[in-house]
């Protein structure tokens, strides 16, 4: 974890104005809100509280000490302190539970609470049995408090991106480093095929080196990198376009980072190195068009617009294409690999402190597919490119 000097304001407007005590949130870690707000990591479920005088967590006694140590919070409580195991005991794990979570809150004099999109069904009818009114915060708030960077926030999606790096040029050489046998597949210094898998493989050692992991990776040849999302597979071939989009995030402070570059080992084509040239275009034109105070949607106009330019179709000129640029611009990143603020046609107004990618691309199943894509923050100004990895189609070493 890092240290974040969290900014719940917001968020406690939405209580006064939606005439709660309080704002709850029951998840495990795996939950970018709760981390953010709790400032603390656990495998299992614990509940946080926000009210007007501080954030207050109710953890097992397992973590309680961990907690202390290093949880964001003005008050840490373990379940034992409303007799938790005996209340287990008399209505079952699930009832116990919900007792429990009551008498946290009437310690803290709430009995209503605000709740996020995602808070458990189970744990909000049993509340409401108990007595707590519950109201849906619709809106996402802490998901848009967690969009604005922190400057430790943007240390950290900085390591990570340095991780990140560091295997984009692992996987760029072990390609421009290959042998071509006589079919065209690309043969690894094993004097084996180079496979996806392979490059995959040689993208995670370098990110666990590195402090990071990731659950996926793309790495996708051919017809595979004209799917935007097809992770890849099999042989590596010459002549046609390879798409690798990596998107780790480190161990420690739980910060992403996300990059895609294309290459070709020979040469692709005409129609391809067109595509290419296009979308990198699009990508430079995105980039001059971002600053704060201009939204997401109007980047990604710029976008289509070269693409269209071109000749090629987007989602905006024929929303049912299955080919040319297929999806948005880009995305918000942080706790959360895709979060807000959005870079598409809903894009609303970016704030100095976004961190967004900006990735247009062009997909055909005959010619494959391109995509490029940077990892900026938004200034008042423009942007600062926390990507440094050169752009270029043939791969080096």
């Amino acid at each position: 974890m890092i240290d974040v000097d969290t900014d719940l304001s917001s968020l406690r407007r939405h209580l006064e104005s939606a005439g709660v005590d309080g704002y709850l949130i029951d998840d495990d870690a795996t939950d970018s809100d709760q981390r953010y707000v709790s400032g603390f990591t656990a495998p299992d479920p614990f509940q946080t509280l926000v009210t007007d005088d501080g954030v207050h967590l109710l953890v097992s006694g397992l973590e309680y000490g961990r907690a202390k140590s290093e949880a964001d919070a003005e008050t840490i409580t373990r379940r034992s302190a409303y007799d938790y195991r005996e209340l287990v005991a008399e209505h079952g794990a699930y009832g116990g539970k919900i007792r429990t979570i009551a008498a946290f809150l009437e310690d803290h004099g709430v009995d209503s609470i605000s709740v996020p999109r995602n808070f458990p069904t189970g744990t909000a009818d049993g509340l409401r049995e108990q007595g707590i009114d519950i109201t849906l915060e619709s809106d996402g708030i802490v998901e848009e408090i967690r969009a604005i960077k922190a400057d430790e926030e943007l240390e950290a999606i900085r390591e990570s991106q340095r991780a990140n790096e560091a295997a984009m040029a692992c996987a760029e050489e072990l390609i421009a480093s290959a042998d071509v046998d006589d079919d065209g597949t690309l043969i690894g210094e094993d004097g084996e095929p180079l496979t996806s898998e392979r490059v995959t493989e040689e993208i995670e050692v370098t990110l666990l080196r590195h402090g990071c992991g990731l659950d996926d990776t793309i790495v996708a040849c051919g017809a595979d990198g004209a799917d935007p999302h097809n992770r890849g597979s099999g042989p590596l071939e010459a002549d046609e376009l390879i798409v690798i989009d990596i998107f780790p995030r480190n161990k420690e402070t739980g910060y992403h980072a996300d990059m895609t570059r294309t290459f070709a080992r020979g040469d692709p084509g005409e129609e391809a190195r067109r595509r290419y040239d296009v979308t990198r275009e699009a990508y430079e034109a995105a980039l001059a068009t971002v600053e704060a105070g201009v939204t997401g949607a109007a980047v990604h106009d710029v976008v289509c617009d070269v693409i269209e330019d071109a000749g090629y179709e987007s989602l905006r000129s024929d929303p049912s294409t299955e080919t040319g640029f297929i999806h948005s611009t880009g995305h918000g990143v942080g706790l959360d690999v895709h979060e807000q603020p959005s870079v598409s046609p809903a894009g609303g107004e970016l704030e100095a402190g976004h961190v967004i990618s900006i990735e247009p691309g062009l997909y055909n199943p005959d010619v494959g597919g391109v995509r490029i894509e940077d990892l900026v923050v938004v200034t008042e100004d423009g942007y600062e490119n926390l990507t440094d990895y050169r752009v270029g189609l043939e791969p080096t070493n």
